[in-house]
């Protein structure tokens, strides 16, 4: 039987759809993405890969199978409260670590500050990173801004087994830093559990487009097209040296690279990124929030230059490297997730997935389905109120991208059925499985069912 495979799983952070060359950006937007447009030509790209409309939703749907509504990290988390995973949830690292990977995160966490709650409690072999947001990074430079009043966010490291330990502030200077950083510690990595014969699982979060977008210096000024453009070069320049070195170290084969991202584009001015043909933006059940670039490269296995528009989404992503990595998943509580495995390498036609629940926060905006999107809570944006409909709006996603000409009625009432079906199935499980409230503190376990 072959080994199971390493696992490179480089996660961006509001990377729209539209960005990468791949995808139709690239040059038109003045920053090319040569090496990770040649990764999709050697792989597969998903034209229909969602996510969660905020990052913390999206990164716990990943680590945990769990849709975040069942793990009461339905948004980016308040301060002053509990935040995150509470301990009781299982990762994705802890099983892989169980089944003998070595595994390493470096970038973003956003699923706890909690000691019991960060990466090196969950799974994680070595971390270093940001247990909070980017935005933070921010903070120095802004009027007013008294960091005895509100100390800066500072990066961290640690192992398992150990607590964290602060390694800086997290400022604007760190922030242009800190892509490099992670990608050069994930090629040690890599280079170390290659030496040790070990197979790894490497989780790359890392902060690139989310805002503030700044290059490395070695990059600045490279497109002469800005800071976001030239930070682009930078990300692909970095993505493709590590390929390289999976190429140095002889394992390009026997691993399976995954690129993606936690939403749609970012939309803060002047970051402000590109979502394709899709309408809306992040925060929102538009398609501009969910709908994301998707990339897997497994040589011999994933077909090279293969595309397909099947509906996947965030919890597919656990179930799928827990299936690369020989291990079963919890069996004690729900999983939404479904194993991707047989569909990536042609075994299966479809994905098996064929709608979604279009959560924002802890409130169901719309279904999809199929090629079809119902609204019951309408928001196009961010910034915009989000409004109760006493009537859903309905699209087809094949005719208007955009969700702009509402068709409900009087042909489409029927898509209530097939929609609802799939709420009422969802609920259904809420009923056996009670949703864990946000902020629940540890220790946690669930009432007997």
């Amino acid at each position: 039987m072959k080994p199971s495979p390493n696992i490179l799983f480089v996660f961006f952070d509001n990377l729209g759809y539209g960005e990468l060359g791949v995808y139709g950006g690239g040059v038109v937007r003045g920053a090319p993405t040569p090496r990770i447009d040649a990764l999709a030509a050697e792989g597969m790209r998903l034209t229909n890969m969602n996510m969660e409309a905020q990052c913390t939703p999206s990164r716990s749907a990943v680590m945990t199978g769990r849709a975040p509504i069942r793990s009461g990290t339905t948004r980016i988390p308040l301060p002053g409260q509990p935040s995150g995973l509470v301990a009781w949830e299982r990762t994705i690292a802890e099983l892989l670590s169980e089944a003998g990977y070595a595994t390493a995160h470096f970038g973003k966490w956003h699923l706890g500050h909690d000691p019991a709650r960060q990466p090196n409690a969950k799974g994680f072999d070595e971390w270093w990173g940001l247990l909070e947001t980017h935005d933070s990074s921010l903070w120095s430079t802004a009027p007013g801004y008294d960091p005895s009043i509100v100390p800066p966010e500072r990066l961290f490291e640690g192992e398992a087994g150990s607590p964290s330990r602060p390694v800086g502030d997290y400022d604007v200077e760190a922030r242009r830093f800190f892509d490099a950083e992670c990608f050069s510690r994930a090629e040690d990595f890599m280079a170390r559990s290659v030496a040790a014969s070990q197979p790894f699982f490497c989780y790359l979060p890392i902060a690139f487009p989310h805002f503030p977008a700044l290059p490395h210096p070695d990059f600045a000024g490279v497109t002469g097209n800005g800071d976001f453009a030239d930070a682009f070069v930078e990300a692909d320049t970095r993505i493709g040296s590590l390929l390289d070195r999976l190429d140095t170290l002889g394992i390009a084969d026997d691993t399976v690279v995954i690129i993606t991202s936690d939403n749609g584009a970012e939309d803060v001015l002047p970051w402000r990124g590109w979502s394709g043909p899709w309408g809306g933006s992040y925060f929102t059940a538009m398609e501009g929030s969910l709908r994301v670039p998707f990339l897997v490269r497994w040589p011999g296995r994933v077909e090279a230059g293969a595309v397909s528009n099947e509906i996947c989404h965030a919890v597919d992503l656990f179930s799928t490297m827990a299936a690369l990595g020989g291990v079963p998943v919890p069996d004690d509580r729900p999983i939404d997730g479904i194993d991707l495995v047989p569909f990536l390498t042609g075994a299966r036609e479809t994905s098996g997935r064929e709608s979604i629940l279009c959560y924002v926060a802890d409130r169901l905006h719309a279904i999809k389905w199929r090629n079809w999107k119902l609204h019951r809570i309408w928001q196009r944006y961010m910034l915009d109120p989000p409004v109760e409909l006493s009537i859903p709006r309905a699209f087809n996603l094949y005719e208007d991208p955009r969700e702009r000409h509402d068709i409900f009625l009087p042909d489409n009432t029927w898509l209530q059925r097939p929609t609802m079906a799939a709420v009422a199935a969802f609920n259904a499980t809420l009923v056996d499985h009670p949703p864990i409230p946000p902020g629940t503190p540890d220790p946690y376990r669930p009432a007997p069912s």
